[in-house]
């Protein structure tokens, strides 16, 4: 699934369940010496109204925000940073490619979260009965009356706005210019499924072929290891010794098909998160496990020295667990289906995943399954991941394939008719799969970056950064700045 720079991998493997794009407090020299000394961003509220689309409603809720005005220069744009699926992050107002652009066009900063994310909470609880008014349309809501209120109580109302986001919150920016193109006059949409889909299998196609970018033998071994993992799991004479060799938390219980599916997927995540990832720049704000990276995954998986590849894949399990400081691996449906479906502010997944599957169950789908021959993993067909919108939501298969039919109707999908949006991609990123990779015109253009990972272009500039994200980055500044200028 994803946060600010996600839609995160689907798979909720135990060791990045909400890794996104999450930027911590480290202050950019620039915001330094513009303000002169290092400040905290305080969060403010926005008094936001529950449904937008039933005037009868008049019921409201605070939503949090952030600004930042070190740059701001009058007359300048007003940059606006979309919120994902989990806590806005004040890092986020410190560092990243946004604020450089910032910088040089005089903006104003701010960024909103999404609503039933982070502190954002409408309702109660997270009910599905409360769910309900959790979609992408009420977001793109929020963000018209956010930007709306806020430019008539600052002054801001003929200052040209731009709206930014990665992965889902980049789908929203795209959306944003596209829906309310009277209040956002250009967006930068990176890394943004645009196409809505039940079934996902290029996702695991994407990884297939970044891990052959490193190594061809490398999908192949993974392959063989998860066909053996999924053929041992046939035998409840195995179960012990999986245990044993996964660190499993408790003995290995396979009595449905969707038990040994989530096993199957949990041990997949591993690589679906370090393929989406790839040598990113998370390290510059904390983040674990930046180091482990496709080379590092290849590498053990052609270790002869560690055994057959059933072995390897349970070495890279193990240097995850290692990484992250997991004392041993949870993959338990049971203890998922628990967490999912506990509605509690206070509950393991309100962070944000009960939010987010249900906003795949009611409107895009994205479900990466295994249901293609070209792909490295085995047994997480479609139908398991459509039993999960029944089991947490009680919401049919029907009823998921009109929601996602609905949604590429209501945005157009691929068929974007508007203008002044670019949008980046990686090609390492699977999601890419979903997104605009080529120019539909000279006015809705594509970066499509070779080497690079999820929203790579939106992270602090380094000096490891290959040329291409340089150029990239550059580029779509240039956008940016012929654009505000019409």
């Amino acid at each position: 699934l994803s946060l600010g720079c996600w839609p995160f991998s689907l798979s909720f493997s135990f060791s990045s369940v909400f890794s996104g794009c999450l930027f911590s407090l480290f202050f950019a020299p620039s915001i330094v010496a513009a303000l002169g000394t290092i400040v905290v961003f305080d969060e403010q509220w926005f008094i936001q109204k529950l449904d937008h689309f039933n005037g009868a409603d008049i019921r409201v809720w605070k939503q949090r925000y952030f600004i930042n005005e070190a740059f701001y220069r009058p007359g300048g744009p007003v940059f606006l940073m979309i919120g994902g699926e989990g806590p806005a992050n004040p890092g986020w107002m410190l560092n990243g490619t946004w604020l450089i652009y910032a910088e040089k066009l005089g903006a104003l900063c701010l960024m909103l979260e999404h609503r039933f994310y982070g502190k954002s909470h409408p309702t109660v609880d997270l009910s599905t009965d409360n769910l309900r008014f959790l979609s992408s349309r009420q977001a793109l809501a929020d963000l018209a009356h956010f930007r709306t209120v806020i430019a008539e109580s600052r002054g801001l109302t003929n200052r040209k706005w731009v709206a930014f986001g990665g992965s889902y919150p980049g789908s929203l920016a795209a959306w944003f210019r596209l829906k309310y193109p009277h209040l956002v006059h250009a967006s930068a949409a990176t890394s943004a499924p645009v196409y809505a889909t039940v079934n996902f299998p290029e996702y695991l196609e994407v990884v297939w072929r970044s891990l052959a970018s490193e190594n061809a033998e490398c999908p192949l071994l993974v392959k063989k290891a998860s066909d053996t993992v999924a053929e041992l799991l046939k035998d409840p004479k195995t179960y012990d010794n999986i245990t044993k060799d996964f660190n499993l938390c408790s003995k290995l219980q396979i009595q449905t098909e969707t038990d040994a599916a989530y096993f199957l997927e949990t041990l997949a995540g591993n690589f679906m998160d370090v393929v989406q990832y790839n040598e990113d720049n998370r390290g510059f704000e904390g983040a674990v496990g930046t180091n482990i990276t496709i080379k590092v995954l290849c590498g053990v998986m052609a270790d002869t020295s560690l055994g057959d590849p059933y072995y390897r894949y349970a070495a890279v399990a193990h240097l995850m667990m290692d990484t992250f400081s997991i004392k041993c691996l949870d993959a338990n449906f049971s203890t998922y289906l628990r967490d999912m479906t506990n509605t509690s502010w206070e509950g393991p997944a309100a962070g944000g995943g009960r939010q987010w599957v249900y906003q795949t169950c009611t409107e895009f789908g994205f479900y990466q399954s295994t249901d293609s021959p070209n792909q490295p993993f085995t047994g997480f067909p479609l139908p398991y991941h459509v039993k999960q919108c029944a089991d947490f939501y009680n919401i049919s298969a029907e009823q998921l394939a009109e929601a996602v039919a609905q949604t590429n109707e209501y945005y157009g999908g691929y068929n974007i008719r508007s203008s002044r949006i670019v949008f980046p991609n990686g090609s390492i990123d699977p999601w890419h799969a979903l997104g605009i990779t080529k120019d539909i015109t000279s006015d809705l253009p594509a970066v499509f970056i070779k080497g690079t990972a999820h929203c790579a272009n939106m992270y602090p500039a380094r000096g490891e950064d290959l040329p291409q994200l340089t150029l990239a980055r550059d580029h779509i500044f240039l956008r940016l700045q012929q654009w505000l200028k019409q």
